[in-house]
C-alpha cells in the first residue's frame, strides 16, 4: 500500500482501465504494468473508474474487477474511483476485494461527513482520496484537505473517457499543492495525454491518470507515451 506514497517527488502514471480492451483486461493490465525494459508500457499503478449509472450516465465496473486484478497483480496498486452517489455503501466491499486507494466525490460528501468516511476507509485498511468535479469550487476540498491521502481534480467532466481537457480545472490544482504535506498526492484524470501533461506537472500534480492516451495506442507505442505523459522524454 505504501508504494503510492513513496519517492512523492516521482510523478506516477496511472492508465485507466475504462479504455482497455475489456475481453483481454488481465492481458492489457500486464502490459502496461510491466517495465518498459521487459516490453512493457512501464505505468505505475492502474486507476478503477467505478461509476453506477447514478451520479454519472454511464455503468462501469464494480469489487469484482477490483478482487480479479488484486488476484492477478498482487503487488499492483490499485486506485479506484467511486463516481456514485452512495460511496459509503463500497467501503467494505472494495476493502474486501483489495482496493489500494478509495476516493469519493466532495459533492457527495463535505466537511465531517467527508472526514469520517475517510476514517472509515482508512480503518478498512486502503487510503483516502477525495475528487472535485470542474464545476464545483475548491473551497469545500481546502476545508478537508487535511483528512485525505490524495486529492483528484477531474479534468473533464466525469462519465465517460476520451473527453477533451479542461484546462481552467488546473487553477484549482495550484491552489491545493501548498496546503498538501509531502505524503499527498495531487492526481488529475480526464483529457490527460502527451499534450496535456506538461500544464498538469507545471500546476503541481503528481499522478497522472490517462486512459485512452495509452490504451488506445498500438502495444509497441505505449511506453513512449508514458514516459512523455510522465516527465516529456523519449527513450
Amino acid at each position: 500500500m505504501n508504494t503510492l506514497m513513496q519517492s512523492p517527488e516521482r510523478v506516477l502514471v496511472a492508465p485507466s482501465i475504462l479504455s482497455a480492451d475489456f475481453a483481454a483486461m488481465g492481458d492489457e493490465c500486464r502490459h502496461v504494468l510491466a517495465p518498459d525494459s521487459a516490453g512493457g508500457a512501464g505505468a505505475d499503478l492502474l486507476h478503477l473508474d467505478v461509476m453506477d449509472g447514478h451520479f454519472v450516465p454511464n455503468l462501469t465496473m464494480g469489487p469484482d474487477m477490483c478482487r480479479a486484478l488484486r488476484r492477478a497483480f498482487p503487488a499492483a496498486v490499485l486506485d479506484v474511483h467511486l463516481m456514485v452517489t452512495d460511496p459509503e455503501n463500497f467501503v467494505e466491499p472494495f476493502a474486501r476485494a483489495g482496493a489500494t486507494l478509495l476516493t469519493f466525490h466532495i459533492e457527495r460528501h463535505r466537511g465531517d461527513r467527508a472526514v469520517a468516511l475517510a476514517e472509515r476507509i482508512r480503518a478498512a485498511g486502503m487510503l483516502a482520496g477525495v475528487a472535485l468535479n470542474p464545476p464545483t469550487p475548491v473551497e469545500p476540498v481546502l476545508e478537508v484537505v487535511g483528512a485525505f491521502d490524495l486529492v483528484l481534480v477531474m479534468s473533464v467532466n466525469p462519465g465517460f473517457s476520451g473527453q477533451a481537457f479542461i484546462p481552467e480545472v488546473l487553477e484549482k490544482a495550484r491552489r491545493i499543492k501548498p496546503r498538501l504535506r509531502p505524503t499527498q498526492r495531487l492526481e488529475v484524470d480526464g483529457g490527460v495525454s502527451e499534450a496535456t501533461a506538461p500544464a498538469c506537472r507545471d500546476a503541481g500534480i503528481d499522478v497522472l491518470v490517462a486512459a485512452s492516451a495509452i490504451f488506445g495506442k498500438p502495444r509497441e507505442a505505449r511506453a513512449e507515451a508514458v514516459r512523455r505523459i510522465r516527465d516529456g522524454a523519449t527513450a
